[in-house]
């Protein structure tokens, strides 16, 4: 009697943990989402868009990214380099994450969104990945779509017009696929990779011969954002409401994130041999977690959390406060002590990947270094707000949005608070010191 009483107890707690094993779809549910990120670039980018649909009622279970492991293109297609990814390459790895997706979703289609080059491996899997009986919508965001430019020398490269590449891509009275919906968002002139002239390739004044309206697809619902830059296309709110509206047919009901009583985090330390950026995980990482004074930077107690990552690079899961601001310190072999300070997390993700830095040659003599970063666009003169001590920092182009960091060297001097902004987000460094191998981030999430 007492076995059988024991088992009826325990029998909700497998019905539950049954239920959790694969996600059980319902008809009223939108498609999942397979998020990819471009050129060099991570997952990562994508926390904020997903705080947006979930804000709208997407269930999280929905809600995934591609994280490429090598992220960054070769100088040519056709020949492999270490520590790049090949446009095959990249469609292999698609393919196999829309199978995991759609294995966990019970869903027979996903929806497909990237961003840059992530609409040359969505476009490439959709077309001679046998792609298109598995996806319902492609969103392509700031695409190059026609190529970066059509340079001779460059023909190898899958980012030229009339390379091999994007021609056999383009070829056809249409530039998409048969029953895919397709849906491109560009800005107006605003985009750095699709510019008439060649700045943004080192050779300004030379003609790219591709236009503002390069990332735009015949036979697909081009929408045009003003003012927009290249990432912007992808992880402003503006686009969001475009891809929500494109995705189930009405307008979203707040492009603003809502926060969530319980925030928990998680995400892989990413390697950068060399200063190459990565997305393979580091071992050995140590992590820690410091929640910091919004006014002065400094720490508030011990570590909130702590942890040596292992194969799989996770350091979480960390149950944030929030509207807490928070110091993380990442020590991996071989890099700076990296101090990335954040703004309040308002909701959950476990898709806050860390990637240590290095000091730039010569800057490991100065007081501190200290950066401001925004991976989800870039800074614009006369466009942005964007101060570090008060002062715009070095490394921010003027014209058109072309950086997404700007740099700030400080003399020697005591641990002080370090004001950064960036419009209406703002945060307080410290100036850790350079002369003992420490470098410092703030990272704002908009």
């Amino acid at each position: 009697m007492y076995d059988l009483l024991r088992r009826v107890r325990a029998l909700p707690l497998l019905l539950l943990l049954a239920a959790c094993a694969v996600f059980q779809p319902s008809a009223e549910q939108p498609p999942p989402i397979v998020f990819v990120h471009g050129n060099g670039d991570t997952a990562a980018l994508w926390h904020t868009t997903v705080w947006r649909f979930e804000s709208n009622g997407y269930d999280r279970k929905l809600l995934h990214a591609v994280d490429f492991p090598n992220p960054l293109a070769p100088s040519e297609d056709a020949k492999p380099q270490p520590l790049r990814s090949t446009t095959a390459e990249q469609m292999a790895e698609l393919a196999r994450k829309v199978t995991e997706v759609r294995k966990l979703t019970g869903r027979d289609k996903v929806v497909l969104i990237g961003n840059s080059r992530g609409g040359n491996a969505i476009r490439n899997y959709l077309k001679n990945g046998g792609g298109a009986a598995y996806v319902s919508h492609a969103i392509l965001s700031g695409a190059v779509n026609h190529g970066v430019s059509d340079w001779e020398e460059t023909r190898g490269n899958e980012f030229n017009a009339k390379g091999a590449f994007l021609t056999q891509l383009n070829a056809g009275p249409d530039e998409v696929v048969a029953g895919v919906r397709f849906m491109t968002i560009r800005s107006d002139n605003n985009d750095k990779y699709a510019q008439p002239d060649g700045q943004f390739l080192g050779k300004p004044g030379r003609p790219t011969h591709v236009g503002y309206d390069g990332p735009e697809l015949k036979g697909a619902e081009n929408v045009l954002i003003p003012k927009i830059d290249h990432r912007e296309t992808a992880f402003g709110p503006l686009a969001f409401a475009a891809m929500y509206r494109f995705i189930t047919g009405r307008e979203p009901a707040r492009t603003d994130i809502l926060p969530e009583a319980q925030v928990v985090l998680n995400g892989k330390v990413n390697d950068m041999p060399g200063g190459v950026p990565t997305n393979l995980p580091v071992a050995g990482a140590q992590v820690e977690i410091y929640e910091v004074s919004a006014t002065t930077g400094a720490r508030l107690g011990a570590a909130a959390h702590a942890k040596i990552t292992g194969a799989d690079g996770l350091w979480g899961p960390f149950s944030a406060k929030p509207g807490a601001y928070y110091e993380f310190v990442i020590q991996a072999p071989g890099h700076a002590i990296t101090h990335i300070y954040r703004s309040p997390f308002p909701r959950s993700s476990d898709i806050v990947h860390l990637r240590p830095a290095d000091l730039a040659k010569g800057d490991a003599g100065a007081g501190s270094v200290l950066m401001i970063n925004r991976p989800r666009g870039y800074f614009g003169h006369g466009r942005d707000t964007f101060l570090l001590d008060g002062k715009v920092p070095a490394g921010i182009n003027q014209g058109v949005p072309g950086a997404s960091s700007g740099k700030l060297l400080l003399p020697d001097g005591p641990m002080r608070a370090v004001p950064a902004r960036f419009n209406d987000e703002t945060m307080t460094l410290q100036n850790w010191p350079a002369k003992q191998n420490h470098l410092v981030i703030g990272e704002f999430h908009f």
